[in-house]
């Protein structure tokens, strides 16, 4: 099957106390945005790339090539929404019946080639694939309501990952849907319209830069 992927990169840059959007911040010596469109291509060389960034970041994103002298990546640009939601739904009227539909984040350059194949490989069998990993430290229930805590059991929860992977036909029915602000990521979308989720293992590595201290810890994993 065809495979596709939309890459969301509508990050600001306010949690990590730059001027530049978190995606263009460079992570060992180019932006981290890059690494995340090469991880794929070099994963899958014939895999279409759809890339999702802020309207106003287009000719930005451009100049980045020139600016770092790097061969261009074939992809497409569309313009990104008010929420993640959005940015998926505008990137999907440019998918093509009968693929394989990865969702991915923009700043999580650090996913595996092993991750990605998985989620891909799944979702081509079972409909759908999302990589999680294993909750290593002690989780307790808060209600803020109650003012009560209490231990929970960690083996009972994933930390989950991207890239989300979707046929295209339940993708694109998935997005039809009214926006809700339950939807945390493409999964939970997907979950509305009664489907279930199936799970692949993901790699630890594969970390949401978010933060300066994500930037460090990205920054030693490459090294390593």
């Amino acid at each position: 099957m065809h495979k596709c992927v939309i890459i969301v990169a509508g990050g600001k840059g306010e949690r990590m106390g730059s001027e530049a959007p978190k995606q263009f911040l460079e992570l060992a010596g180019k932006p981290i945005l890059m690494h995340t469109l090469e991880k794929f291509k070099q994963t899958i060389p014939s895999i279409e790339i759809i890339l999702a960034l802020p309207e106003n970041q287009f000719d930005f994103w451009e100049e980045l090539f020139y600016k770092y002298k790097l061969p261009k990546i074939p992809h497409q640009v569309v313009k990104g929404g008010t929420t993640r939601f959005h940015s998926v739904e505008n990137a999907l009227e440019l998918v093509k019946e009968n693929s394989i539909v990865a969702i991915h984040d923009g700043v999580r350059p650090l996913v595996s080639a092993k991750t990605i194949e998985a989620c891909f490989n799944e979702a081509e069998k079972k409909g759908n694939a999302i990589p999680v990993v294993d909750v290593v430290e002690s989780l307790r229930h808060v209600s803020k309501q109650d003012n009560i805590n209490k231990a929970v059991a960690r083996s009972c929860y994933k930390l989950v990952q991207t890239p989300q992977c979707f046929t295209s036909e339940i993708i694109l029915k998935a997005y039809q849907q009214e926006f809700d602000n339950f939807f945390t990521d493409d999964a939970s979308v997907i979950e509305k319209l009664g489907e279930t989720i199936n799970l692949v293992e993901g790699n630890r590595e594969n970390i949401k830069i978010t933060t300066a201290e994500d930037l460090i810890i990205a920054e030693a994993l490459l090294k390593a």
